[in-house]
C-alpha cells in the first residue's frame, strides 16, 4: 500500500473516525483505525462494535492495500505535521511509514484481516432529511436523554413518523424534549430508539465548523432557504436492529436500542391555566446567579406567578438566599411551581430566541416551555416539591 494525500484531509478524517473509538476497549485492535486504499480514494474506518464511523477522501494512489494502525499514533503524526502533503506506505507487512518534506515517522500496526468486519445494514426503511432542520432537532433534543444506561431506552432518542412529520423525543424521566420536523416521505412507518451518543456524533460531523453551533444552524438554514438545488442532506436507513446515516463522504453505523419507549404523551399537560413569556437572557442570568444557592437544596427554584409578574426565590440555605422579580405579562391564573435550576440552565443554553413561553397547570404538573421560532418544539421539566419558608 502506498499513497500520498493532504495532511489536512488525513487529519480531518482521523478526527471524524476516532469518535467511534472508546477509551475502554475489550479488544486492543479496537484502538486502531482501518486504512483502505482503493481506486482514487483513501477510506478510514473505526468501530467500538456498537458505533462505526467510515469516511473517505481523495488521494494519489500508487499501490492499493489496507492496514490497521493505532489511531492515537497516527493522529499524533498528523496533528503536529506542518507539511502540506504526506506520503504513507506499508513496509515489512504491518509497519506504516509516514513521510513528509521535513519528517519521517514509522508506526507499527496490525494486519487488516484481524480487524472486525463492519457490515452494511439490510435496509428496510430509508429517507432523506435536510441538514439544517436535522441539526436543529439534534441540538434541541439530545441533551435531555439520560447520561447513564441504567434504563437503556432513556439513553437514546425515540424517533417516529406521524402525519408527514419526523418526531424526535428524549427524556431522562425528569425532563423531556420533543421536536417535530416535516418530511416529504419516509418510505414506511418509523419507530425506533437511536443511542444519543450516535446522534451527538452526527451533530459533530454535520456541524463541524469554527463557528459556534447555533450560528452553524442559522447558516445552514439560510443556505437551504436561498439555494433551490443541491441542498445539503443526510440519508438515513433503518433495519430491525441497526441504523445507517450517510452525510457527504461519511457513514455512521450503529445498533438501535431494544425496548419500548415510555408513553410520554400522557405526562404532557392537556390544559394550561397560566401562560407567561419570559426574556431568555435575563432569565438565564437570574437562574445562573440563583443556582449558587439553589444547588444546596436539590437545585430548587420556586416561581411565584401573578398579575404583578414572576417572583423567583431560592430556599433558605446555610450560605444564604436569593430572589428576583421579572416584570412580565401573565395570562391566566396566579400560579406557582418549583423547578430545577440545573435543568432550566440546560434548556435555556439551547435556546437562542429572545423569549421563551412558560405554560403551567399547577405545582404538581410539569412546566411546559415553547419557543416562537420552533412551533413544533416543546420542552418539559418535572416539578420539584415547593420548599416552604
Amino acid at each position: 500500500m502506498k499513497f500520498s494525500c493532504k495532511t489536512s484531509d488525513l487529519l480531518q478524517a482521523l478526527n471524524l473516525v476516532s469518535r467511534a473509538i472508546s477509551n475502554q476497549q475489550a479488544l486492543p485492535i479496537l484502538g486502531n483505525v482501518l486504512i483502505s486504499i482503493e481506486g482514487k480514494r483513501c477510506t478510514l474506518s473505526a468501530t467500538d462494535l456498537e458505533l462505526s464511523i467510515i469516511t473517505s477522501f481523495e488521494a494519489n494512489i500508487e499501490n492499493e492495500g489496507s492496514i490497521t494502525i493505532p489511531v492515537k499514533a497516527l493522529l499524533n503524526f498528523a496533528q503536529y505535521n506542518t507539511d502540506i502533503e504526506v506520503l504513507l506506505e506499508t513496509s515489512e507487512g504491518t509497519q506504516l511509514k509516514c513521510t513528509s518534506q521535513q519528517s519521517k515517522t514509522v508506526i507499527t500496526g496490525e494486519s487488516s484481516q484481524d480487524y472486525p468486519t463492519i457490515t452494511p445494514i439490510e435496509k428496510e426503511t430509508s429517507f432523506t432529511v435536510k441538514t439544517g432542520p436535522l441539526l436543529d432537532a439534534l441540538y434541541n433534543v439530545t441533551f435531555s436523554s439520560a447520561k447513564t444506561t441504567l434504563r437503556p431506552v432513556l439513553s437514546g432518542v425515540y424517533l417516529r413518523s406521524e402525519k408527514g412529520n419526523l418526531i424526535f423525543v428524549s427524556t431522562d424521566s425528569y425532563r423531556l424534549s420533543e421536536y417535530s420536523m416535516p418530511i416529504d416521505s419516509t418510505g414506511g412507518d418509523i419507530s425506533c430508539i437511536i443511542p444519543a451518543k450516535v446522534l451527538e456524533e452526527l451533530r459533530s460531523v454535520i456541524g463541524t465548523n469554527k463557528k459556534n453551533e447555533t450560528q452553524r444552524i442559522k447558516d445552514i438554514k439560510e443556505e437551504e432557504n436561498t439555494i433551490e438545488h443541491n441542498l445539503p442532506t443526510v440519508d438515513i436507513s433503518l433495519s430491525a436492529q441497526q441504523i445507517e446515516i450517510r452525510t457527504g463522504d461519511t457513514i455512521l453505523l450503529s445498533r438501535l436500542i431494544e425496548g419500548k419507549f415510555p408513553d410520554y404523551q400522557q405526562i404532557i399537560p392537556k390544559d394550561k391555566k397560566t401562560t407567561v413569556k419570559l426574556p431568555t437572557k435575563e432569565l438565564s442570568l437570574i437562574v445562573k446567579r440563583m443556582h449558587y444557592f439553589a444547588k444546596e437544596m436539590n437545585n430548587n427554584l420556586t416561581f411565584h406567578i401573578s398579575s404583578k409578574g414572576v417572583h423567583i426565590t431560592t430556599p433558605q440555605t446555610q450560605i444564604g438566599q436569593d430572589e428576583a422579580t421579572l416584570d412580565v405579562g401573565v395570562s391566566g391564573e396566579d400560579n406557582k411551581i418549583a423547578l430545577s435550576s440545573s435543568y432550566l440552565l440546560d434548556f435555556l443554553s439551547h435556546t437562542d430566541d429572545d423569549e421563551v413561553e412558560l405554560q403551567l397547570t399547577d405545582s404538581m404538573h410539569p412546566a411546559v416551555f415553547h419557543v416562537q421560532s420552533r412551533e413544533l418544539f416543546l420542552h418539559l421539566i418535572m416539578p420539584l416539591r415547593i420548599q416552604e419558608d
